[in-house]
């Protein structure tokens, strides 16, 4: 049980002193006290301490010396089942935390430690409001960048958001994505970059959030050394090592003012100036920034420059939230089981109808990011390789125990969410009903353009009406 006090405490597992230090460090800018253990078994040893009994968290790291790490966790929840656990993985470390979760881990991070990720990770494991686990930062667990063909989404106002992306990613223009946390700001911006003419250049990432306001500007621009207390050495900003390729500024509206001005001399001039620094440098980059916040208005409060906003604005968009596209839940979800699935210590992934329509009925607040959340700890968990609505029990009780369907299509207010592929005991529907239904899909889906149905299903258009009249399926409908 999470303890009341306004200080929480964490023992960090780790051998090396530095790392201690720097985690200790680390963990305290989120009010948390800090207690070492070298190993796993003087973490399980400390457990029936004082000390021990007072913890809040657990913070592994997967190199720890002792005992295998699914080990571990599972001796660990032994004798502590209510003590939340989070693993520091390697950045190839996917089939360690795979193993480490199915044994009880609450959650892992991997390396190199973004701060606020792992403060986020260690405050979300003590929440005992909303469902847990959902809100995980998996994003960069499952990060293979997407081609836009790739990317799933068939309402109206999601393709509309995709065709300017696509057209967008041509041109050599700044583009603006706005967009709620989770609605796939980043998945849009990667896949700009790698449908343009840039695609083999660098592509450089900022997330304006997760760094000082004070320290944006040198880290766009870099700094010469002595430039402000603290600036001991040079520094190359991102804007130059993005130069011939494409920059994510993630969070745009999180920019101070001040650099906001040079940001938009720099739109203006091509040039770059470091802090402290009096040689400009020509860089040839293409911006494309993020917003999770309207920018209107702020600009109306007078915390975000209107130049800068039109400067940025060439090509824009706004990405839907989940909850105003319903009808993609069941798409996403078998895409994202099927990515979940190609990872280390994983395998294929199924989910019952069941399942879909309890995950259409959920609101939602995370988005896309959310719902990968939720799919990804359910699928570490599940003792089958079929998930149920049994699987999602705290998405269930969320909506008041409801979720009940039947064999037949999924639709939410009326959109349809996918074809269906099993039963609700789990077995696979047959095969010519699965193919009656992808065939209505398509011809939805490309609104009754025959020649397009056919070339995307990859058959010939003779095959394709054969099929029709064999399973009886009406075009008019």
């Amino acid at each position: 049980m999470t303890n009341t006090r306004d200080t929480r405490t964490v023992m960090i597992v780790d051998s090396e002193p530095a790392q201690q230090r720097f985690l200790a460090a680390l963990v305290s800018r989120g009010g948390w006290r800090s207690v070492i253990a070298a190993d796993t078994d003087t973490a399980l040893a400390k457990l029936g301490t004082q000390e021990g009994m007072a913890l809040d968290a657990v913070l592994v790291d997967q190199g720890a010396p002792g005992m295998d790490m699914a080990e571990f966790v599972a001796e660990l929840r032994r004798w502590r089942p209510a003590l939340p656990l989070v693993v520091i993985t390697m950045r190839n470390g996917v089939e360690v935390a795979v193993g480490a979760m199915r044994a009880g881990a609450s959650d892992f991070v991997q390396k190199p430690i973004a701060p606020d990720r792992l403060l986020e990770a260690l405050d979300r494991v003590v929440s005992t409001s909303g469902p847990q686990g959902e809100l995980r930062p998996l994003t960069e667990k499952l990060r293979a960048p997407l081609a836009f063909e790739e990317i799933i989404g068939s309402s109206p106002n999601f393709r509309s958001a995709l065709a300017i992306a696509a057209k967008a990613a041509r041109a050599r223009v700044p583009v603006m994505i706005n967009g709620k946390p989770g609605t796939g700001k980043e998945v849009f911006a990667r896949a700009i970059h790698g449908a343009s003419p840039r695609a083999r250049g660098a592509l450089v990432m900022v997330d304006c959030s997760a760094v000082s306001p004070g320290l944006i500007g040198s880290g766009l621009f870099g700094h010469e050394r002595g430039a402000f207390p603290g600036a001991f050495d040079r520094q190359v900003g991102r804007l130059v090592q993005a130069d011939g390729g494409s920059i994510i500024i993630d969070h745009v509206e999180c920019i101070p003012l001040e650099t906001q001005a040079k940001l938009v001399e720099f739109l203006n001039s091509g040039e770059v100036q470091m802090i402290g620094g009096s040689i400009r440098q020509s860089v040839d980059v293409r911006i494309i920034a993020t917003s999770a916040s309207p920018l209107d208005k702020l600009i109306e409060a007078g915390h975000f420059r209107e130049d800068l906003f039109y400067a940025l604005s060439s090509a824009q968009f706004t990405l839907p939230s989940l909850s105003e596209r319903r009808g993609d839940v069941g798409p996403l979800a078998r895409h994202l089981l099927a990515r979940i699935g190609g990872l280390p210590g994983m395998g294929t992934i199924g989910v019952t109808d069941d399942a879909l329509r309890l995950l259409a009925a959920y609101a939602w607040p995370g988005n896309v990011r959310q719902l990968q959340d939720v799919l990804f700890r359910a699928a570490v968990e599940s003792k089958t390789d079929v998930l149920t609505s049994a699987d999602f029990r705290a998405i269930e009780a969320t909506l008041g125990g409801g979720g009940g369907s039947s064999a037949g299509e999924v639709a939410i207010n009326g959109e349809a969410i996918g074809v269906t592929l099993y039963l609700p005991d789990g077995n696979l529907r047959p095969l010519e009903e699965i193919e009656a239904d992808v065939i209505r899909l398509a011809i939805g889906h490309y609104r009754g353009r025959m020649s397009e149905v056919a070339r995307r299903l990859g058959i010939g258009r003779s095959t394709l009406y054969r099929k029709l009249s064999d399973l009886g399926i009406d075009t008019a409908a």
